[in-house]
């Protein structure tokens, strides 16, 4: 689906080869109907189809819900590999110190409002955010 819109019809096969590649629990699973697929897997096939429209953007709403930690590290581990192919992540995350490790910059919201902002290393080092955030 992530690639039906898509004019260079000619670079799918090597854009399928590179989602497998980095989404190889899907290369296992393609045979498989989506809504058969585990939660964290689900989640990967989100990204993936995201990746095959080749978005400059990419936007994310608490990708790790409800996953095991296993399955949120690899979320992460792919989100980061998405950001370093030069794709914006907007990340919509309660994972706070997941969301930090990845993020340039970072917004923390209280009740609909930004609390703060800054860049994503200062603002988790913040006293202020560790104590509400991130358990110290």
């Amino acid at each position: 689906m992530g690639a039906y819109t898509r004019r260079d019809k000619g670079a799918l096969g090597a854009d399928y080869d590179m989602v497998f590649e980095r989404l190889p629990r899907l290369k296992e699973r393609r045979g498989q109907v989506a809504g058969t697929l585990s939660g964290g897997e689900q989640q990967m096939l989100a990204i993936g189809r995201a990746i095959m429209s080749k978005p400059r953007m990419l936007l994310l709403d608490e990708p790790s819900m409800g996953l095991s930690p296993i399955l949120v590290q690899e979320i992460f581990s792919i989100i980061r590999d998405v950001q370093k192919d030069g794709v914006t992540v907007l990340l919509v995350e309660q994972n706070a110190k997941m969301a930090l490790g990845i993020a340039d910059r970072a917004y923390v919201l209280e009740t609909g409002s930004i609390a703060m902002s800054g860049d994503a290393a200062q603002l988790a080092a913040d006293p202020k955010v560790q104590q509400a955030y991130l358990g110290g």
